[in-house]
């Protein structure tokens, strides 16, 4: 034996990993991110909407409702609007004879009125109570409401639109 062959080591060395063993390894990686980003993307979706309840609705749910925020609809009464110091108190109607009163505070939005649809956010005064202390006042209206009244819709500066 040489010295040149006492030096080497003849061991045996593992293959490289085929192509296709890491390739589907990569495959893998690359579905499981694609499931993560969709699951976080759906339920950042899921919760960033934003529902209504009818005053009709949470007549039915009362019991779940309770105290928490939510945002409720219904149409405001004729000859129910106070205005206060801190804002309106009125009631809302839903298509039965379910009325809830609302003590809302800040300043209303110029639409607001009798025989309106309105979504008021805010929250039940107490899990019983038919009173609702709302913190902003929503005017429904379709896209063809500008068309139809035009000097009601006024601009920053006073001008109607």
């Amino acid at each position: 034996m040489t010295s040149t062959e006492q030096h080497l080591d003849l061991t045996p060395v593992e293959p490289p990993s085929s192509p296709s063993r890491s390739k589907r390894r990569s495959i893998l990686v690359l579905v499981v991110l694609a499931l993560a980003i969709a699951a976080l993307l759906s339920q950042g979706l899921l919760h960033s909407l934003d529902y209504f309840k009818t005053v009709d609705e949470v007549f039915a749910s009362r019991g779940a409702v309770g105290t928490s925020v939510i945002r409720l609809e219904g149409v405001v009464k004729p000859h129910t609007i106070t205005r206060t110091s801190a804002g309106a108190s009125f009631v809302l109607t839903g298509s039965g004879d379910h009325e809830v009163s609302v003590v809302a505070h800040g300043t209303p939005p110029q639409l607001f009125q009798a025989n309106v649809p309105v979504v008021v956010v805010g929250h039940f005064v107490s899990a019983t109570s038919d009173v609702f202390d709302g913190t902003q006042i929503l005017v429904k209206h379709t896209a063809s409401y500008i068309a139809q009244h035009p000097t009601r819709v006024k601009a920053p500066n006073g001008t109607t639109r």
